[in-house]
C-alpha cells in the first residue's frame, strides 16, 4: 500500500527532472517578445507578453536555450535573468559547470 506522502515525493521527484518538449529553435522561436530585453546592453525590462513567453515555456527549456548554442544579438546573462525580472521562480540552469 503507498502512502500520501510516497505518491507526493514521487511528484516532487518528477518534477526535478523534466525536460524540454520542444526544440532548440522552436523555443527560441516562443521567445521572440523578449528580443528586446536580451539584446547585449539592453536596459529594456521584459514586457508582459515576454514574461508570458518564459512561463509559457518553462525552465527546462529556458536552460536548453542558455545553455545551447550561441544566438546571435541575445546576452545569456541576460536571458537567465528573464525569470526573475518577470517573478517567475525557476531554479538556475547551472551554466558553466
Amino acid at each position: 500500500m503507498t502512502s500520501h506522502s510516497d505518491m507526493k515525493a514521487g511528484l516532487v521527484e518528477q518534477g526535478k527532472s523534466q525536460t524540454c518538449a520542444s526544440t532548440f529553435f522552436s523555443s527560441l522561436i516562443q521567445l521572440i517578445p523578449c528580443r528586446a530585453a536580451v539584446v547585449p546592453f539592453s536596459t529594456i525590462p521584459p514586457s508582459p507578453a515576454c514574461c508570458n513567453a518564459i512561463r509559457t515555456l518553462g525552465q527546462p527549456c529556458l536552460c536548453v536555450l542558455v545553455n545551447g548554442p550561441p544566438v546571435t544579438g541575445v546576452d545569456r546573462n541576460m536571458a537567465m535573468q528573464l525569470p526573475d525580472k518577470c517573478a517567475v521562480n525557476f531554479e538556475s540552469c547551472g551554466v558553466g559547470k
